[in-house]
C-alpha cells in the first residue's frame, strides 16, 4: 500500500546548505512505498496519509517509526506530523496548522519514547523531531552531523576525525559538492597511494593515504547531512572500504628494497598470512550477524573496545605511520601482518563465544546497548564512550 505524503509550509532557516522542505523530500524518496505530494486536493482518495509540517526536522527513522503507527500525531510539544486515513484527514490537516489543539480522534505520541539504539550506526540517540528556529541553527546543525557519525567505529575515525571533517562537510555542503565527488577524489587517492608503496615512496603514500581515509569520513556524513545517497555511490564507498587494504599492503611489501621475512617465512608467505588474516576478520565479522539482532562489535563493551584498534585500514596506518617514521618501512609491513592476524583469531575466538552463548541460551544475540538506561547503569564509562560519539555534535 502507498502512503501519499504532503509537507505544509516552510522554514527560512536552511541547515547544510538545503532547505526543511528539500531536505523533508529527499527523506521521503528514502522510505518505500511513499508517494509525495504538492496538493492536499492530491490527497483525496488515498488509504493512507502522511501529514508533515516543514518547519520541524526529522529525520528518516523518525519518518519510518511514524509510518508504522495509524491514527496518530507525532508529538513534539505541538503536533509536528500526523499519519492518518481519508476519515481523519481534516483532523490532522487542522492539528497541524493549529486551528485545532487535540486532533479530534487522533492519539498522541512522543518520539522520545521511540527506540534510541541503532544498530546500523552503533549508537544510541534518540529519533530527531525539533523545530526549525533561527535561533537554533547551531544546535540542530550539530544534531544532524552527530547522528550520521557512528558510536562504535575505530579510534582516528571516532576521536581524530568528527571536527576537522564536519568543517570540511560544511564547506562541501556550501558549494553542493556532492558525496559521489568526494568519494571520487578518495578513489584517484586511494589508487596513487597504492602506487607510490608499490614504487617506495612511503612517506608520500602515507600522505596520499591518510587523506583518503580523511574523505572517506567525509563523504559519509556529507551524504547523511544533505540527505544525498545512490547505489553507485554506496557500493563505491563500501567496496573501496572493503577491498583495498590488503592490496596496499601487499604493495607496501612489494616496494621494499629487501623482501620482508619473519620467523622463518618468506614474502610470499606473509602476502599469504595478510591476506588470510584480513578476509578471516570480515568472514568473522559477517558470520556473527547470523547469531542475533547485533553486530559483533556491538555484542559486550569489550567488542566496542576492540573495534577502536582492530586489524582494520586506520589502525594499520597507524603503525605503518609509526615505522616509517622510525626508519623502519619493513617493521611497518610485518606489524601489520601480526596485528590482522592477532586480530582475526581474537575476532573468531568472540564468534565462538557468541556461538556458545546462542546454544546455550537457545535465545538470539542481542546487543549491551539495545536497553540504554541498562546499558548506562551496568556500564557507565562504556556506555559514554561509545553510546555516541560527542565531539561530532560540538559538544567536545
Amino acid at each position: 500500500m502507498t502512503t501519499r505524503a504532503y509537507i505544509m509550509g516552510d522554514s527560512a532557516v536552511v541547515l547544510w546548505g538545503i532547505s526543511s522542505r528539500e531536505r523533508l523530500q529527499r527523506q521521503l524518496a528514502a522510505v518505500p512505498q511513499v508517494q509525495p505530494v504538492e496538493r492536499t486536493e492530491e490527497l483525496r482518495g488515498a488509504d493512507s496519509m502522511l501529514l508533515l509540517r516543514a518547519d520541524y526536522l526529522f529525520e528518516v527513522r523518525t519518518l519510518t517509526a511514524l509510518l508504522l503507527r495509524k491514527g496518530v500525531l507525532m508529538d513534539a510539544g505541538v503536533a509536528a506530523a500526523a499519519h492518518v486515513d481519508a476519515a481523519e484527514l481534516s483532523a490532522g490537516l487542522a492539528a497541524l496548522s493549529g486551528e485545532a489543539v487535540t486532533g479530534d480522534g487522533l492519539e498522541r505520541f512522543d518520539v522520545a519514547a521511540l527506540q534510541s539504539f541503532e544498530e546500523e550506526l552503533r549508537r544510541t540517540d534518540p529519533p530527531t523531531l525539533a523545530p526549525i528556529r533561527e535561533s537554533d541553527k547551531a544546535a540542530l546543525s550539530n544534531r544532524l552531523y552527530g547522528s550520521a557519525y557512528k558510536g562504535i567505529t575505530d579510534l582516528v575515525t571516532k576521536f581524530w576525525w568528527p571536527k576537522p571533517a564536519k568543517r570540511v562537510v560544511a564547506w562541501c555542503a556550501d558549494r553542493h559538492i556532492t558525496p559521489n565527488m568526494v568519494t571520487g577524489a578518495g578513489l584517484v587517492l586511494m589508487l596513487f597511494a597504492g602506487w607510490c608503496f608499490y614504487e617506495g615512496a612511503y612517506l608520500v603514500g602515507l600522505l596520499a593515504g591518510w587523506i583518503m581515509t580523511f574523505l572517506d569520513t567525509v563523504d559519509g556524513k556529507l551524504a547523511r547531512v544533505t540527505v544525498q545517497s545512490s547505489r553507485i555511490g554506496h557500493y563505491l564507498d563500501h567496496g573501496m572500504d572493503i577491498v583495498h587494504p590488503p592490496f596496499w599492503y601487499w604493495l607496501w611489501g612489494l616496494g621494499l628494497a629487501v623482501p620482508p621475512t619473519l620467523w622463518g617465512m618468506d614474502a610470499t608467505a606473509l602476502y599469504i598470512w595478510m591476506f588470510v588474516g584480513y578476509i578471516g576478520g570480515r568472514i568473522a565479522e559477517q558470520s556473527f550477524h547470523l547469531l542475533g539482532k547485533t553486530s559483533l562489535f556491538t555484542w559486550r563493551p569489550f567488542d566496542a573496545y576492540f573495534r577502536l584498534v582492530t586489524g582494520r585500514r586506520n589502525p594499520s596506518l597507524i603503525l605503518m605511520t609509526l615505522f616509517t617514521l622510525l626508519g623502519m618501512p619493513d617493521w611497518a609491513f610485518l606489524s601489520v601482518v601480526i596485528w590482522t592476524v592477532l586480530s582475526t583469531i581474537i575476532l573468531f575466538v568472540r564468534l565462538f563465544q557468541g556461538l556458545a552463548v546462542r546454544q546455550y541460551t537457545g535465545e538470539p544475540l542481542r546487543s549491551w546497548m539495545e536497553d540504554p538506561d541498562a546499558a548506562a547503569e551496568a556500564h557507565p564509562q562504556a556506555f559514554r564512550t561509545f553510546s555516541t560519539t560527542r565531539s561530532a555534535y560540538g559538544n567536545g
